[in-house]
């Protein structure tokens, strides 16, 4: 007799697209008009990029916590503390840069809250994405599984392009560049009483952990939770070394070439600002930035979801096409003078980047056997999220010193990840379970 086929109804699935969607999108929305904020308010540059680091370092040193505890407390029970989280983060940053930009707080005063309040995103939003992740696959077939879970995933990667490219319609006329944060904390507020009311308790029919999502930027999607990983009959997961030859290579290129693409994000709103000329008018800033950030995002998702699978492109080859592509679209986008020059450098930047990141995380995972994948899944997690802790700052940093100095260093990262990877990154070789 053949068993009954199980899987999430669709409205159920709405709600959970919609909690992947809003943290992307609005982390993503803030990305674009930050820079504008820093300028309208003469916060120095660096400030106003460490704000956006203190929020990534929580939400890798909380991520993993949160991923175990949806085991303890409940998905639904943790998909709303990631919600909660994020309108109150949103709610409250919006509050106090509308009080900062209308003269009631001090600039200074004004960054030092708002870092505060980033950290309820940093720390609980972090809640929600695997808590998604694990609650689809506890209630769906292996048949139905895969395609469940790359829906949800896809999620983050169209948060990317939605955020920066509704940003500029919520500047409003009272609360101006507060005002996007301010509407993305409503939408979090729909989301949560759809959530509580839509979203059934959890009685999950398997056991599930959700994989670590990565800190929201304009990267494009998350990768889907393996198969794998939820298997309850999987063998235990061994301890994997970070110095183990097989993997040290693909983690060494994960980590050089993330630090690029963590420094182009960091820079480019600064970027747009001087080389548009737009200090004195950052609400047009904000436009202009949201409109590039769409286009990288844009150019990342034709990578990830239609060139690598159309020109089935192995991991080596994603990670040094995509390296030489970043390079390339780094220096073009520092030497841009013109908005046509910089969305075209930026995107093919992120062209690049978005080939470069699923190339590394596959050579990572296809470098060892299927008992070290979870090792290994928690490894390339740790790379991805680091490098938006330190990196943006420095790029600013280094921008501010003298702008090509900072993409210069994005391209010779990128340079130096193409000549060394040409011999250090093996021809892919799947290992046999």
């Amino acid at each position: 007799m053949a068993t009954a086929s199980h899987s999430i109804p669709a409205d159920r699935m709405t709600v959970l697209f919609a909690v992947m969607l809003v943290a992307a999108a609005g982390n993503t929305a803030m990305q674009s008009i930050l820079p504008a904020i820093g300028a309208k308010l003469h916060i120095p540059d660096v400030w106003v990029s460490l704000a956006f680091s203190w929020s990534a370092l929580l939400w890798v040193l909380t991520a993993p916590h949160w991923a175990r505890q949806s085991d303890k407390r409940g998905r639904k029970a943790l998909m709303a503390l990631g919600v909660v989280g994020f309108l109150c983060s949103m709610a409250l940053c919006g509050v106090v840069l509308w009080l900062g930009l209308a003269g009631w707080l001090a600039a200074g005063t004004t960054f030092i809250l708002f870092a505060l309040f980033r950290s309820l995103y940093g720390g609980f939003g972090s809640a929600a994405p695997p808590a998604v992740q694990a609650y689809v696959a506890a209630r769906t077939d292996p048949e139905q599984r895969t395609q469940a879970l790359s829906l949800v995933s896809s999620s983050f990667g169209l948060g990317t392009v939605i955020g920066p490219a509704i940003a500029p319609f919520f500047i409003l006329p009272i609360v101006g560049l507060a005002g996007p944060l301010l509407v993305f904390a409503l939408i979090g507020l729909i989301v949560l009483v759809m959530l509580r009311w839509r979203l059934p308790d959890d009685v999950p029919r398997f056991a599930a952990r959700g994989a670590i999502a990565p800190y929201p930027l304009s990267a494009g999607p998350a990768e889907p939770t393996s198969e794998d990983e939820n298997d309850p009959d999987a063998p235990e997961q061994e301890a994997l070394s970070w110095t183990d030859a097989r993997v040290r290579p693909w983690l060494l290129a994960g980590l050089f070439g993330g630090q690029a693409q963590a420094m182009m994000l960091g820079v480019i709103g600064f970027l747009i600002l001087d080389r548009l000329e737009l200090r004195l008018r950052p609400d047009e800033g904000a436009a202009m930035t949201g409109i590039v950030l769409m286009a990288g995002a844009f150019a990342t998702l034709l990578s990830q979801w239609g060139l690598i699978p159309i020109l089935k492109m192995s991991p080596r080859t994603a990670v040094l096409v995509g390296a030489a592509l970043g390079g390339i679209g780094t220096v073009t986008t520092g030497l841009s003078q013109d908005l046509h020059g910089i969305i075209i450098g930026f995107a093919l930047a992120s062209l690049g980047f978005g080939l470069f990141r699923p190339g590394f995380t596959a050579g990572s995972s296809l470098s060892v056997p299927r008992r070290d994948q979870g090792a290994v899944a928690g490894m390339t997690a740790s790379i991805n999220g680091s490098a938006y802790i330190v990196s943006p700052a420095i790029g600013v940093l280094l921008y501010n010193w003298h702008p090509m100095v900072a993409y210069g260093l994005m391209a010779g990262f990128c340079g130096w990840l193409v000549a060394w990877g040409w011999s250090a990154l093996r021809q892919d070789q799947p290992h046999a379970t």
